[in-house]
């Protein structure tokens, strides 16, 4: 049974529109019911591709080309050749925005595979076809119960070696997250909180994590955690305004005692953790987060007019 207290940090606003949306796969716009892939796709069969989450404003892609330098990054490191330019790539996802009736209040998760593969074995030589590449475009609003906090359980699973499986890769390969994901709703929380290889504070299994302690905001030293957009212009901000702001080694214990405690993420922006593992995060109050909150939405706002002005 689902508990109707369970929240994630994706959960958003249900929205009719969403039932009949045009989605792009491979240079086509098809009816989600319809949208599909190959079977024999190296992203469906081994998790081999990247994907970048954005949010839509007044008609921009946030950021973009952060997340650009992200993927093309990505993909590059493990010899996935996109074939589209970047230029392409705003092409196709403005398209699919616009098929959708869509300029803001939107989500897009752009992913990139391998493409479809010959046989169903794993080395990348048997993908002979070129990438699949698919946007899916949802009107998308974060959902008022997560004003409440998000309830975090540390658990066993860790964010790996570079050498591993480097966490910096927004991969498909998303067993390592789930797994944590699992363990976390097991222990009565909603998401995870994953320590690195040496037992400190890292992520969740679907966000960066920072903390504030007498104010100063805390995060992970960026070895073991995701490349986060949005963790990199919290920091900025941070540095920018006063606030003193360290990327650094803490443990459970310094979780804990925390004042507050927040998550970073291009869907939610930044998300209030109300506890972790049972422990109440501070006395409710989050001034700092609040802060941020507000610096945020004008920095989103100053970049939307600054890429309008660019393609005018």
């Amino acid at each position: 049974m689902i508990d109707p207290t369970d929240r994630t940090t994706h959960d958003a606003e249900h929205d009719p529109r969403n039932d009949a949306l045009l989605i792009h796969v491979n240079g086509a716009l098809v009816p989600k019911d319809e949208a599909v892939v190959s079977v024999y796709d190296s992203g469906f069969m081994l998790g081999d591709g990247m994907w970048e989450g954005m949010r839509l404003y007044d008609g921009e892609w946030a950021f973009f080309d952060a997340h650009m330098d992200r993927l093309f990054d990505s993909c590059k490191a493990v010899s996935l050749d996109i074939g589209k330019s970047r230029d392409q790539i705003r092409a196709l996802l403005d398209e699919t925005a616009a098929a959708n009736g869509m300029t803001g209040d939107a989500h897009c998760r752009l992913m990139v595979t391998r493409g479809r593969k010959a046989k169903p074995f794993q080395h990348p030589s048997l993908s002979r076809w070129g990438p699949t590449i698919v946007a899916i475009v949802e009107h998308s609003k974060p959902a008022a119960g997560l004003a409440g906090g998000i309830r975090l359980a540390s658990v066993p699973q860790v964010r790996g070696l570079p050498h591993s499986q480097d966490a910096k890769f927004n991969s498909h390969s998303k067993l390592n997250c789930v797994i944590a994901c699992l363990q976390a709703e097991a222990a009565g929380a909603d998401e995870a909180l994953m320590l690195d290889p040496h037992g400190f504070v890292n992520t969740t299994n679907a966000c960066n994590l920072f903390v504030v302690r007498r104010g100063e905001v805390w995060t992970s030293t960026g070895d073991y955690c995701m490349n986060g957009v949005t963790r990199a212009n919290v920091i900025a901000l941070c540095r920018e305004n006063g606030i003193p702001v360290f990327e650094k080694n803490f443990s459970l214990y310094e979780a804990y005692g925390a004042e507050e405690v927040f998550l970073t993420g291009t869907f939610g922006a930044q998300t209030r953790v109300a506890s972790i593992d049972g422990k109440p995060v501070g006395d409710g109050s989050m001034p700092v987060t609040e802060r941020l909150r507000t610096l945020y939405k004008g920095l989103v706002t100053r970049t939307v007019a600054a890429q309008k002005a660019a393609r005018a």
